[in-house]
């Protein structure tokens, strides 16, 4: 039987899931408080579907299997799974997540898109705060595979592992989370990266643009696939990540030691904000992301095609 999911906030996070959501095969209820979402929610959808299809349907894949809700309590009737989207502000969630509890059976798990939020910062408010998980994607949802699973103080295991059993079933690569801490984990590693990225203009070793090129032709190709703990197990050669700390543990440590810890003062900003400008080259968001979004595709493509 299709999972049924509800939208619950159709910004642009909430857009992206509905059409990976449909694409996968699902039933999907949509509702937002803001006038005009569903014509909004089918606009976004009609324009990435032509890019979900070179991925590759599920069975039964179809857009016109979206309802758009006009309240709440609409949105929630006969759902298996609710995606909650809205403003990243505890209060705002803690309310939704309240509301949306009030009018689902107590077995259906509110997995919320939190960027930052621990799930026990909004859990509170619902009076089964036991079925509140995090279920964080990498932006955009309908290209990024991963999604980050996490409860709050209040969240029972078995919620978890349905966030987690649903989101692997749909064709994500869900990553459990044991702990909270703010940023949740991917967050956390790219802010590392960006902390130097920023040291790297504020002192002036290299332009924006050429610190950008040097992750994209660097790293950023090898971490396409493989992570960092793997990266430096194959960089240890034949002994493998332990000759690693044996041979270059201790420049590890020294180059741990020289990272800067910038801030963001209006000068710091001032340099980035025109690094940036000078390297989109007069190309707008909407282009960026267009052409961000075909080079995503591409590369799935082809990590599906080395998978096989």
């Amino acid at each position: 039987m299709a999972e049924i999911v509800a939208i619950i906030g159709a910004g642009t996070i909430g857009a992206s899931w509905t059409s990976y959501f449909l694409a996968r095969g699902c039933d999907v209820r949509v509702w937002d408080p803001a006038d005009g979402f569903g014509e909004r929610t089918a606009a976004f959808v009609a324009r990435v579907w032509p890019i979900l299809e070179q991925l590759g349907f599920a069975e039964g894949a179809s857009p016109d299997r979206v309802v758009y809700c006009g309240n709440l309590q609409e949105a929630l009737l006969g759902v298996t799974f609710v995606q909650e989207s809205g403003p990243e502000d505890a209060a705002v969630k803690t309310e939704l997540i309240g509301e949306i509890d009030q009018h689902l059976p107590p077995e259906i798990v509110i997995s919320s898109s939190s960027t930052a939020l621990p799930a026990s910062e909004f859990q509170g408010g619902a009076a089964h705060p036991e079925r509140v998980v995090l279920g964080h994607p990498f932006n955009p949802p309908h290209l990024m595979p991963l999604v980050e699973v996490g409860g709050g103080k209040q969240t029972e295991s078995w919620a978890v592992d349905r966030a987690m059993e649903f989101y692997a079933s749909v064709g994500k690569s869900p990553v459990r989370l044991r702990a909270e801490i703010p940023g949740h984990l991917a967050n956390r590693l790219q802010a590392a990266v960006y902390r130097e990225a920023v040291h790297l203009v504020a002192e002036g070793y290299a332009t924006v643009e050429d610190i950008d090129k040097a992750m994209a032709g660097g790293p950023g190709l090898r971490w396409a696939f493989m992570g960092p703990h793997m990266t430096y197990h194959l960089g240890g050669g034949a002994g493998g990540i332990a000759h690693y700390f044996d041979i270059l543990g201790a420049s590890q440590e020294r180059r741990w030691a020289a990272l800067g810890d910038p801030q963001l003062s209006d000068d710091v900003k001032q340099k980035i904000i025109a690094g940036v400008a000078e390297e989109a080259g007069g190309r707008t968001i909407d282009e960026l992301a267009a052409a961000r979004d075909e080079t995503l595709l591409n590369l799935l493509k082809a990590l599906a095609k080395s998978a096989n």
